[in-house]
């Protein structure tokens, strides 16, 4: 069973004692909003699917403090179930992470019949949601702590594109990314092999490695394990890149490289791997990058050849020295974190 990602929350009689839309200004129930909060800090993300008008409805979560902790609010008078179906496409999550909690037995009826795949429970057993396995991820890291932020976050910036008066690349040059590249630490082993599971499209050999490889890794001195950071005017985007490099004699070879697939609009990975192939030749190495496909990843492999890699053997490209180095990217303040 997958863990869940997301609890979508009934309001009226579910997470507040009353009816708001019947004038009531019911309070919320106190084992309610201990879920919550416990939840939240464990990364799982709240969303609302309830009965009533949007805007007393949000009013009512507003008054009470709790309107920021759902990423996602669907309040109306059609099914549960393509509420859902909207929250999780809104999300980007598979239907099968998500819960659902109502005290109306016909509702959850409805959603279990339209949506087998997510788990209804009844409102009464919402204090016990803390102490389920479902709700208790294996790995609780900092940046899924910090999830529902990034997810508010990205809410934001969707809204500001879409307000935006210019072209696509002005909006990308008005966030003020920066992309900050380090050693990967302890505290970063278990976000990096999660990258390491989760990313496929951006990724040059699928590869995977737990926090013993990265460890093992980190402690040689023919290896660099380096993660980047990026954040903009909105807020953190959080760890989304992860590099593997291997010094290996005139070589800097790229064991993996990968990127989130989240950001791949901004152009992240391209960004990366431009810095990783400048720093190389600014050592007077040569850049050579390993790249095993997969069912998912050709276009890492378009990215490594527009970068100027050319094959170089079964399953190697490599960096010509006396090319000119790629240009460094005008959107994207790039700091550079480790120590000369």
């Amino acid at each position: 069973m997958n863990p869940v990602k997301c609890l979508v929350w009934d309001l009226d009689d579910t997470l507040w004692d009353g009816v708001v839309l019947e004038g009531d200004r019911p309070r919320p129930f106190p084992a309610a909003v201990a879920a919550l909060h416990t939840l939240d800090r464990r990364g799982i993300l709240h969303a609302v699917a309830g009965r009533g008008e949007f805007a007393r409805a949000t009013g009512h979560l507003a008054e009470h403090g709790l309107a920021e902790l759902f990423c996602a609010v669907e309040v109306g008078w059609g099914e549960k179930s393509a509420a859902i179906r909207r929250i999780a496409a809104e999300l980007n999550l598979g239907l099968d992470t998500i819960a659902f909690a109502d005290n109306d037995p016909a509702e959850r009826a409805e959603v279990a019949a339209a949506l087998p795949m997510v788990r209804c429970y009844p409102a009464e057993r919402v204090g016990e949601f803390p102490g389920l396995a479902e709700f208790r991820p294996e790995v609780v890291t900092g940046e899924s702590r910090r999830r529902r932020h990034r997810y508010l976050a990205e809410r934001d910036r969707a809204a500001a594109e879409r307000a935006f008066p210019g072209s696509p690349p002005e909006f990308l040059a008005s966030l003020g990314l920066a992309m900050t590249v380090r050693p990967a630490t302890e505290d970063d082993f278990a976000r990096a092999h999660e990258l390491t599971l989760r990313t496929h499209q951006l990724n040059t050999t699928g590869r995977t490695l737990d926090a013993a490889q990265l460890r093992e890794l980190c402690a040689s001195r023919e290896h660099e394990v380096l993660v980047a950071d990026v954040a903009d005017r909105f807020g953190a985007h959080g760890t989304v890149g992860l590099a593997v490099l291997h010094h290996n004699g005139p070589d800097t070879v790229l064991e993996l490289l990968l990127t989130s697939c989240r950001v791949l609009n901004r152009g992240i990975g391209t960004v990366l791997l431009g810095h990783l192939v400048r720093d190389a030749l600014a050592r007077g190495r040569r850049p050579v990058a390993r790249f095993v496909p997969t069912a998912a990843n050709r276009v890492m492999l378009v990215t490594l050849r527009f970068a100027g890699f050319e094959p170089a053997g079964p399953g190697v490209l490599a960096f010509d020295p006396r090319r000119p180095p790629p240009p460094r990217p005008g959107h994207v303040r790039i700091v550079d974190g480790r120590s000369r």
